[in-house]
């Protein structure tokens, strides 16, 4: 029997045509050709607001579109996060996707009196994180030392319990040839047939 895996599509474009886009629906393809059972959860599509107070993050409930989300990645063994890079971190909206949902409640439980650390809810799944970029991705990963991708898996999802979370960077996709988008494209395509 198949894993159970949500993709998280974090392009913020809605109509669509991007390289996540491409590389998300190369996943699913591999992934459900091998029996896997794939959900997709499109930040481009969803209807929340932001949160812009600690009230909000601690006591407003989350909309019908965040809970629907919460739901999927409860289901999950293993999320496929991909998304561009933007102004050297991860677009707005798919970031205030993660803080809407990443509640108390969900991703950990609050911390009480005498207690170091908070219970991680979601302990027992991993993440890929797939971040295209327009700067070569040796760039990235050493001169600016990968910044947006180590507070993400080190922050949002280690303090979930979501590990391990293997990362693929994809730089120069400016100038991209297309046989080197078809090699993405079937590298993906692979991982998601081996679930990864």
């Amino acid at each position: 029997m198949g894993k159970r895996i949500v993709i998280i599509q974090g392009h913020p474009d809605p109509a669509g045509g991007r390289l996540c886009h491409a590389l998300a629906g190369s996943y699913e393809r591999g992934a459900a050709a091998e029996g896997h059972q794939v959900r997709l959860i499109d930040v481009a599509h969803l209807e929340f607001p932001i949160l812009r107070t600690q009230e909000d993050f601690e006591n407003r409930p989350p909309v019908a579109a965040i809970l629907a989300a919460q739901e999927d990645i409860r289901w999950a063994q293993h999320l496929m996060i991909i998304h561009p890079l933007w102004h050297s971190g991860m677009p707005a909206l798919l970031w205030a996707f993660f803080e809407q949902t990443f509640r108390y409640g969900f991703f950990a439980e609050r911390s009480t009196a005498g207690q170091r650390w908070p219970k991680r809810l979601l302990r027992g799944r991993s993440a890929h994180v797939i971040i295209t970029m327009g700067m070569p991705a040796l760039f990235y990963r050493w001169y600016m030392r990968s910044h947006c991708l180590k507070m993400f898996t080190g922050g949002v999802l280690w303090w979930s319990g979501i590990a391990p979370a293997r990362s693929t960077l994809i730089g120069n996709v400016g100038g991209m040839t297309q046989a080197k988008a078809k090699n993405w494209l079937d590298l993906l395509e692979a991982d998601g047939r081996l679930a990864r």
